[in-house]
C-alpha cells in the first residue's frame, strides 16, 4: 500500500498536493472558466459553477473508488492548479492537470505529473498511464512527453463541436486493442 501523505510530502519542495474540497468551488470555477486555460480545450470550459461543483464530486468519487485522483496544487499560500490521476474506462490511469497562467512554465506540471505517475503505479502498477490532449496544445503535448509517455493514437475528438478537433492519446506502455477502443471511443 502506498503512503499518499508521505509521497505527497517528499514529492515536491515546492507543491502541497491535497484532495479537493467543496470550498475549492470558486478557485476551481475560476481556473475552469478561464479562456486563457480552456483554450486548447473548449469542452472543458465551465460556465456554471454547477459544472465545477459536479467536477469535485467526480475527483472526489475517484478518490473513493481508485484510492487516487485529482489534487488541487498548492506553492504556499498560492493555488497553482489540478493534477493526478484517476482510473479511466476500467482500463488505465487518466493523467491530467491543468495550472492558473501566472503559474505556467515553472515546471509545476511535471512535478505534479511525476507524483501522480508514482502514486498510479503504486497503486495498481498493471495499468497504463495515460494522457489526453488536443493536437496544438503544445504546452501540454511537451509536459506529457517530459513525464515519459508517447503518442499512441491520433484521431478526432469525440463529441467536440468542432468537426476537425483532433485527440491525441499518449501512454507510458502499449495498449491493448480493447482498451484502445475503450480510451478512444468515449
Amino acid at each position: 500500500m502506498v503512503d499518499f501523505e508521505a509521497l505527497m510530502a517528499s514529492a515536491s519542495a515546492r507543491l502541497v498536493l491535497r484532495v479537493p474540497e467543496p470550498a475549492d468551488l470558486e478557485r476551481l470555477f475560476d481556473l475552469y472558466s478561464d479562456p486563457q486555460v480552456w483554450g486548447p480545450d473548449p469542452l472543458s470550459r465551465h460556465d456554471d459553477p454547477a459544472q465545477t461543483e459536479r467536477m469535485i464530486g467526480n475527483w472526489r468519487a475517484a478518490w473513493d473508488r481508485d484510492g487516487l485522483g485529482m489534487w488541487t496544487a498548492w506553492a504556499g499560500d498560492e493555488f497553482v492548479g489540478i493534477g493526478g490521476c484517476f482510473v479511466r474506462c476500467g482500463v488505465a490511469w487518466n493523467l491530467g492537470f491543468r495550472l492558473r497562467p501566472p503559474c505556467w512554465g515553472r515546471g509545476y506540471a511535471q512535478e505534479i505529473s511525476a507524483v501522480a505517475i508514482s502514486a498510479a503505479r503504486g497503486r495498481r502498477a498493471e495499468l497504463p498511464v495515460t494522457a489526453y490532449l488536443l493536437e496544438g496544445n503544445d504546452q501540454s503535448l511537451r509536459a506529457v512527453e517530459r513525464a515519459g509517455l508517447s503518442r499512441v493514437w491520433r484521431g478526432p475528438d469525440a463529441g467536440n463541436p468542432d468537426t476537425t478537433a483532433i485527440r491525441l492519446l499518449y501512454s507510458d506502455q502499449a495498449l491493448s486493442p480493447a482498451a484502445l477502443k475503450a480510451l478512444t471511443e468515449v
